[in-house]
């Protein structure tokens, strides 16, 4: 195929053409990697924030400390870091509570949400979980379409945004859809934008599978508020559990009201031995997600050799950790995801079948042989059984094994 012996000489040959990229990739991580560790030199971290208290977990130094190695990382008046975050949606969940009240008015500028968050807004899902949703509490929502399904449209936000708006839910990240998902300076236009129409509307940002791919975050383009998971980016893979909220401490101290109680907030807590991990997963993050983004890029310049529709294209600027193929075919979807399942280091002879999963409308194949359940971060893959059967393929804790599970695909498909 395209005079290429085998699988290896192919996969070098693609390797040996994204040195420029990679260089680009590589930069970006050691710029991160002197962020998070002037953070932990500034906030004096020592062997003492890893240990724990018990029951109501108050005086936890850790905690703090945690806390405000995440704020100054993330560029945050304030940070909660904590393990009682059930996941991503759990999280973003919480900011969203606890910052609307009924009446108040959410606008979604990058068409419709995450699956889950669907639910969390109430525009999904059956009686009882629209009855919990933030619409089944009274808070209005509206959301802006994508251009032709793909594109943000800004004059759009600029019409929809007025005082009403109390807040802007800015999705970074694709999702189960084949938009593109936003960079930075396209955050920044849309928070311009919403600021210029309502100063006082609080531009959230859902920042899964975003962090430390670029070298600026969202709250340092304007956004008043982020929230991502652990066992995504920043858990550097090691993370068991939990999420983070972070920005203008107003509204973070909110989303603690809702994690916790009001009145207990960011003070109550314990974290079950967990700080060092999160410490340490902190630390290593940016080498992780770097080898997860060089791992994205050579599988998009794979997919574009043997014909694939992929996207983002292997040249193209990275916002976040997604590499997406539509294979058009549900039995091409079936058959990748469980090439990913058989290539990874857990649970590699179990066949992935498509299921309906708590959260989402349609059925869902997922493979993930991955240490931490759900973490993706690790090599993973998974998809919607609906048109056009996109894999969303993210992860790698190693760009060596990303390279191998290529290889072993081409060998399986193609030669």
């Amino acid at each position: 195929m395209q005079g290429f012996m085998n699988s290896k000489e192919m996969i070098n040959k693609a390797q040996d053409s994204l040195k420029e990229q990679f260089e680009i990739i590589e930069d970006i991580r050691d710029y991160n990697q002197e962020k998070v560790l002037e953070a932990f030199f500034d906030n004096k971290v020592a062997p003492e924030h890893f240990y724990t208290v018990s029951g109501y977990g108050h005086d936890d130094l850790g905690r703090e400390v945690l806390d405000k190695v995440y704020a100054q990382v993330f560029r945050a008046e304030k940070a909660l870091v904590r393990i009682h975050f059930a996941s991503g949606t759990h999280t973003l969940a919480c900011a969203l509570f606890g910052n609307l009240k009924h009446g108040d008015k959410l606008l979604s500028v990058a068409g419709a949400p995450y699956d889950t968050m669907q639910e969390v807004i109430g525009t999904m899902g059956d009686e009882e979980t629209k009855r919990s949703s933030l619409i089944g509490n009274g808070v209005l929502y509206d959301e802006v379409d994508l251009i032709n399904n793909n594109e943000i449209d800004l004059q759009g936000i600029e019409n929809k945004v007025d005082a009403s708006t109390t807040m802007v839910l800015i999705q970074r990240s694709k999702g189960y859809s084949t938009r593109k998902s936003l960079t930075i300076e396209t955050i920044e236009k849309i928070c311009k934008i919403v600021k210029s129409k309502n100063p006082d509307c609080i531009c959230f940002v859902d920042n899964c599978y975003g962090e430390f791919v670029d070298k600026k975050e969202p709250l340092e383009v304007g956004a008043d508020l982020i929230g991502g998971s652990l066992i995504k980016n920043p858990g550097g893979g090691i993370v068991e559990a939990g999420g983070y909220i972070a920005g203008k401490a107003i509204y973070v101290d909110r989303a603690a009201n809702r994690l916790t109680a009001p009145g207990i907030g960011c003070e109550g807590g314990a974290m079950f031995n967990q700080h060092r991990l999160i410490f340490q997963g902190l630390f290593m993050a940016p080498s992780v997600v770097c080898d997860a983004v060089k791992g994205a890029v050579l599988a998009s310049k794979i997919f574009d050799e043997i014909g694939y529709d992929s996207y983002p294209k292997y040249d193209e600027k990275r916002t976040d950790i997604i590499q997406n193929i539509t294979f058009g075919k549900p039995e091409l979807l079936e058959q990748f995801c469980r090439t990913i399942q058989s290539l990874s280091p857990i649970n590699a002879y179990v066949t992935p079948i498509p299921e309906y999963i708590p959260g989402y409308e349609d059925k869902v194949i997922m493979a993930g042989g991955t240490f931490i359940e759900g973490s993706t971060i690790e090599l993973s893959a998974d998809g919607p059984m609906r048109e056009p059967y996109v894999a969303y393929m993210q992860g790698g804790l190693t760009y060596s094994h990303v390279k191998i599970a290529l290889r072993k695909f081409l060998d399986k498909i193609i030669f």
